[in-house]
């Protein structure tokens, strides 16, 4: 029911910010939230409509190719997120929801390929195991029945509302899970999960702001502060927190990216550090790089 809510919640925040700037990119997290909500023919919709406006706007095209895959339309999706590789290049994410295609598709070989790639670099990432596990086990059951089955009545794996990706342990959180709790802080109204790159790998964004430049410039002073502090023999940075008259930046760096959170003025820093310590111990990264 609190879920329910929350999506809502967000659902009419993203909806205000598009009634003042019909051209903003909030279009893409209001389509997610519909399709997390269930409403997928409301979610294209707003994605199809946004991406004529911003057809550059990769993580658009990754809100697009999830629709595409709950809707069953596994093509479709494919080519969405080959679109969103090519403008932003690939990253984990990306490659873990074409895995997830794959297996839709039946293409088993190319699903096990990306996915022991992925389970190399993060072994202890439940979501791969268990996609991991899916493609090794259903080839095996799929040649069991097929000398009485007809091809078409093969079985496949369940649509995505119906949950093939079961939720983590309630003890290790995922990076969309930690993003998404953390906009239940008060005053914090944007977050995001950003690699190496400068690339933003999962993002719950509710800001004007734009979402590509916010994260490049942040992973630009995250470099520089680096170099620096490593120059005169500081040793490497962990958090830096950047106040402005309007908002506050609060930037985390952990093994594989970082974290950007975006609150008020007004928002309490203390409090905020310690429950975002909280919740990425609870994603099982570790701080620091």
């Amino acid at each position: 029911m609190t879920v329910t809510v929350e999506i809502d919640e967000r659902i009419s925040k993203c909806r205000k910010i598009l009634e003042q700037d019909p051209n903003s990119q909030i279009f893409a997290a209001l389509a997610e939230a519909f399709r997390k909500k269930g409403d997928l023919e409301q979610a294209f919709r707003v994605c199809q409509l946004g991406l004529k406006v911003h057809p550059s706007y990769g993580s658009a095209h990754v809100v697009m190719a999830k629709i595409n895959l709950d809707r069953g339309l596994y093509d479709w999706a494919e080519a969405e997120v080959k679109k969103a590789a090519e403008l932003d290049g690939n990253s984990r994410a990306i490659e873990l929801l074409l895995a997830e295609i794959h297996i839709y598709k039946g293409e088993f070989p190319n699903a096990i390929r990306l996915l022991k790639k992925l389970h190399q670099v993060d072994p202890g990432n439940g979501q791969i195991k268990k996609l991991l596990d899916i493609a090794m086990r259903l080839p095996d059951e799929q040649t069991v029945v097929s000398g009485s089955v007809p091809e078409q009545e093969v079985m496949k794996p369940a649509p995505a509302s119906t949950g093939i990706v079961e939720a983590p342990p309630p003890a290790r959180l995922q990076l969309t899970d930690v993003l998404q709790q953390a906009l239940t802080i008060p005053e914090l109204q944007g977050a995001l999960f950003i690699n190496s790159e400068g690339l933003v790998v999962e993002s719950e964004w509710t800001l004007t702001l734009d979402i590509t430049i916010c994260s490049a410039a942040f992973a630009e002073i995250d470099s520089f502060l680096t170099q620096e502090l490593l120059k005169a023999s500081f040793g490497r940075g962990r958090t830096v927190l950047v106040e402005t008259a309007e908002r506050v930046f609060y930037l985390v760096e952990v093994d594989n990216g970082m974290f950007l959170f975006v609150g008020s003025a007004r928002t309490n820093l203390g409090s905020l550090r310690m429950k975002i310590e909280t919740l990425i111990k609870k994603c099982g990264l570790s701080e620091g790089g």
